[in-house]
């Protein structure tokens, strides 16, 4: 897109409040990146709107001057969705964060899209309600992004994706009307399901600016466990077991010892298990008896589905084991420089998938470590490989694009996504293919065309 005239910032600036407009250069480069850090930002502006009203406003100020506008939530994506690269207008809903009270008889809350995820957990908790999307990001990803991105996290397995707890939406259209598909019904068959057209679509169709939740009862206790395991073959033989019994599961994740040795040096934390396994798994349950379940994990010791385990007896040590597992992302970073990749896999082709995607690495790119971990329950897989300390980072930039392209041969075989959780967004646009066939694309396209034919919203992202 061409660079923003200064008679669009200038109207721009005169629909928000004071202060609503940004143009500092700092606030340029914090607003207009996510967690990649791959791409440099480039906005022309960063508004910040309190109301759908000027969301509105904007939208259809930007469509008449022709200037691009990337939506903006808590910006913790890893496939450049969020990355203004082109003068684009940063659109940021941080200020839209307002929670209506809580509706206990219908279990539900409306919320604005830049509500923090942990702020609605603690919103509802108090009425015994949760809004079961959960991840390490809670704390700083918003309802808004997590509904772009169709969201998931550590209790896919228990409730599944975002889309699954979205009654309704208000949603901006890129040339400024605005509608509300769902409301607060549980049933609504009137036609196509417009919610689920714009959940997932990564801001490249509409802009969410609230949304109706739909809310689920709280456990009335959850027990965490964390088990040692002598190989992945033993992480699908433990899932077996923990699926087939009688017990809730409520997550199941994995992590290698690669992992677990980059969260220890940086945050110091205590493994509270003796020795050392090729990989660990954290188990979470609801509402289990006690007996019940220490009975079971005796059982998988005496019969050497787990060499080691150990069950939370206090929230403060669930916290603890929870921490091994949620300081994984940080802990790699801070320890060398990774390459990530989220990605997606049919549960029974996961053991084989990973024992080619070990071969293959070892053959072609010997000496590479490769730090794993995901949400084992609903196939997702985060492959983290770390810069060797010979290469310096052009070169690992360059040699991953290679590696990426075995990568996703690999999950192409398998029948997998090349994006599980984070979206297509800049990073992944060669690769759609890759998942998703010629003719879907072709969907893709004329629905984009229909709704925003302009290209205003997000351009560049998901599709060229």
């Amino acid at each position: 897109m061409p660079a923003p005239p200064n008679a669009f910032l200038d109207a721009a600036a005169r629909l928000l409040p004071e202060g609503g407009l940004l143009r500092d250069p700092a606030d340029l480069a914090e607003y207009g990146r996510d967690w990649t850090r791959v791409v440099a930002p480039a906005p022309c502006a960063v508004a910040l709107p309190r109301t759908t009203e000027e969301v509105s406003r904007l939208l259809r100020l930007a469509g008449e001057h022709g200037v691009g506008v990337v939506p903006s939530g808590g910006r913790t994506g890893l496939a450049g969705g969020a990355v203004a690269v082109g003068g684009e207008l940063v659109l940021s809903l941080s200020r839209m964060r307002a929670m209506d009270p809580v509706d206990t008889l219908g279990a539900t809350v409306r919320v604005q899209a830049g509500a923090v995820t942990q702020a609605v957990h603690e919103h509802c908790a108090r009425h015994g309600l949760t809004w079961p999307v959960d991840f390490a990001s809670k704390g700083s990803s918003t309802v808004g992004g997590n509904i772009a991105t169709n969201a998931g996290g550590v209790k896919v397995i228990r409730y599944g994706l975002t889309r699954s707890w979205v009654l309704g939406l208000e949603v901006v259209l890129p040339g400024g009307d605005v509608i509300a598909p769902g409301g607060a019904l549980e049933k609504n068959n009137t036609g196509l399901d417009l919610r689920q057209l714009f959940i997932g679509s990564e801001g490249t169709l509409g802009v969410v600016t609230a949304a109706t939740l739909k809310l689920t009862r709280l456990p009335r206790r959850l027990d965490v466990l964390l088990f040692a395991v002598p190989d992945l073959a033993g992480v699908v033989r433990l899932f077996r077991a923990a699926r087939t019994s009688a017990f809730v599961l409520s997550a199941y994740e994995m992590f290698t010892a690669a992992c677990l040795a980059r969260v220890v040096a940086h945050r110091k934390l205590r493994v509270p298990l003796g020795g050392v396994a090729s990989h660990y798994v954290l188990v979470e349950l609801e509402d289990t008896p006690r007996e019940e379940l220490e009975a079971w994990v005796g059982a998988l010791l005496e019969v050497g589905v787990v060499t080691d385990g150990v069950l939370a007896q206090n929230a403060s040590e669930a916290r603890d084991l929870w921490a091994l597992r949620e300081s994984i992302s940080e802990s790699l970073s801070a320890t060398g420089t990774p390459h990530k990749n989220d990605i997606a896999l049919p549960i029974a082709a996961l053991e084989a998938f990973c024992a080619e995607l070990d071969d293959v690495f070892a053959r072609l790119y010997p000496g590479w470590e490769i730090c794993l971990f995901g949400h084992i329950g609903d196939g997702n897989l985060h492959v983290n490989v770390m810069k060797p300390d010979a290469l310096d980072g052009a070169a690992f930039r360059a040699k991953t694009k290679e590696a990426d392209r075995d990568l996703f041969d690999l999950v192409s075989k398998h029948a997998g996504s090349v994006s599980a959780e984070h979206g297509i967004g800049l990073l992944k646009k060669a690769w759609l293919g890759w998942t998703r066939s010629e003719a879907e694309i072709g969907v893709m396209r004329a629905v984009k065309k229909a709704l925003d034919p302009r290209g205003v919203l997000n351009p560049g992202k998901i599709l060229d």
